[in-house]
């Protein structure tokens, strides 16, 4: 056991139990929602987990701790806090923990706690990958690298279409990061179904991507799995407008100078300003829809 690890009593009996786990991750809560309705929603979240049979393990670093699996209180401490605590990625980790800190987990920093603690399921919203651009600015997302050193699934909506799609997809093969579509052949696009590019695989029942994740780990195979899971159709938004929109936030960064990791935020907060609030609905059903089959994955590496 990791001495700056704390596993919250429900996910410690849950996984010494055998019984099904999905972690989440935390910048959500603290970066990506305003308060109350971050932590609304990060609670909303929790509960579908349980209603669809899995122990949820919100994950985080507090005063310090790694946290796998947060209290209430917890939880509402962080999106109170917002923007104040740190979002924390792998480099972050030594000093925050070092200095008694707090942190909101990258989906990168959600997988080395979650790997840490045992969990092998990981639902977020969507996936760090290839910035545009990234041939001069090299700002390539390290969850990207995560994926390919660190055995957790990560079930998400595809990655958001601020990115370069393509050469994101082109990263992950070259770190040899299986990318499958869960029922559809085409990578999703976070807040559309459909980005024009093509995964690894198709698969279509919770057990066969249990099946593939559990022969990855039995063949001792690096890494991990990212399986995209389209949001729901009457949820998903119009291709042009939502693309018309993230051009805008991009021109406006560009224009600002924002880089590095205050790049997502600020571009998903344009983005949810320039659709009315769109976007941000949007974003909730297609967390809410893969912490549901999360849910169902986890429940088949559990009784397999």
């Amino acid at each position: 056991m990791n001495k700056y690890l704390d596993i919250h009593p429900e996910v410690r009996e849950a996984l010494a139990n055998g019984r099904p786990v999905v972690a989440l991750e935390s910048t959500i809560i603290s970066h990506g929602m305003p308060y109350p309705q971050n932590v609304e929603t990060a609670l909303r979240v929790e509960k579908t987990i349980r209603e669809n049979g899995a122990v949820p393990a919100t994950i985080a670093v507090i005063g310090g701790r790694l946290k796998a699996g947060l209290s209430e209180a917890e939880i509402e401490y962080l999106g109170k806090k917002g923007r104040g605590v740190a979002k924390t990625s792998r480099r972050d980790l030594p000093v925050l923990v070092a200095r008694g800190l707090d942190g909101a987990t990258t989906v990168a920093t959600t997988m080395i706690i979650a790997s840490m603690a045992g969990i092998k399921v990981f639902a977020t919203g969507g996936v760090g990958g290839v910035h545009r651009g990234a041939e001069t600015t090299m700002d390539i997302s390290a969850d990207l690298e995560e994926l390919a050193q660190t055995p957790v699934m990560v079930i998400c909506a595809g990655a958001k279409s601020i990115l370069d799609l393509g050469l994101t997809l082109e990263y992950l093969e070259t770190k040899g990061v299986p990318v499958i579509g869960y029922g559809t052949e085409e990578l999703p696009a976070f807040y559309t179904r459909r980005s024009g590019f093509k995964v690894d695989y198709r698969l279509d029942t919770p057990e066969e991507v249990a099946d593939a994740f559990r022969a990855k780990m039995d063949m001792g195979l690096r890494g991990g799995m990212l399986v995209t899971n389209p949001i729901p159709e009457e949820y998903s938004m119009d291709p042009d407008r939502i693309n018309a929109a993230i051009d805008q936030a991009i021109a406006e960064a560009a224009r600002k100078g924002i880089k590095g990791k205050e790049t997502t935020p600020f571009l998903l907060a344009r983005v949810k300003d320039i659709t009315g609030g769109d976007s941000l609905a949007s974003n909730i059903q297609l967390v809410l829809n893969n912490a549901r089959l999360a849910s169902e994955v986890a429940k088949c590496l559990a009784n397999g």
